[in-house]
């Protein structure tokens, strides 16, 4: 009996999983027949404190839910900034994981990257401060790198159009890592 395909949808603090890099990985996973479950955090504002209280409380919750999904495939992980706390979930579990804008600024979160053991993609825009272009390629998950991007994938200053360009890359990016990395498709 074919095993269930199926991934957490973790928001950033004021990302929702309406964001287009959410809803455009949510809409490519529904498409490989992956359930989805979008995550509200409970208090966000608690959560933003300081790092250890982020990372705890993110952990915190997830697990949660890991716990009483597990039954089937281990999920695949899908987080926005804030999200990307998760790290050190999926590193302790060996979840594969998709981690919009990470923040590469927090210990705890790049120590989970670097003994991550489950295949991970990493994007992130040249303009976006929690960014750090040199610590990702260092990292062994693979890297989509959008060049004058922030924190939500827009190239400010430039003609809108660009940023849509930008969104498609990121989108090509995802289903590529989804349908090598993931869920590989065979036949």
């Amino acid at each position: 009996m074919p095993r269930r395909r199926q991934a957490l949808l973790l928001p950033g603090r004021n990302y929702g999983v309406q964001g287009p890099l959410l809803m455009f990985a949510h809409v490519a996973l529904q498409s490989r027949g992956a359930h989805t479950y979008p995550v509200e955090w409970k208090d966000p504002d608690k959560l933003t404190a300081d790092e250890r209280s982020m990372v705890d409380g993110v952990c915190e919750q997830i697990e949660g839910m890991l716990d009483r999904i597990h039954n089937d495939d281990p999920p695949l992980l899908v987080g926005k900034s804030l999200g990307t706390a998760a790290a050190v979930l999926a590193a302790h579990h060996g979840l594969p994981a998709i981690w919009f804008t990470p923040l590469l600024q927090d210990y705890s979160i790049v120590q989970a990257l670097r003994r991550a053991t489950a295949p991970y993609l990493m994007v992130g825009g040249t303009d976006d401060p929690s960014w750090n272009r040199s610590l990702a390629r260092e990292l062994p998950g693979q890297v989509c790198e959008i060049a004058g991007a922030d924190t939500g994938m827009f190239l400010r200053g430039r003609p809108l159009v660009e940023s849509a360009h930008a969104l498609a890359e990121v989108v090509e990016a995802v289903e590529t890592f989804i349908d090598t990395a993931v869920w590989p498709r065979h036949g």
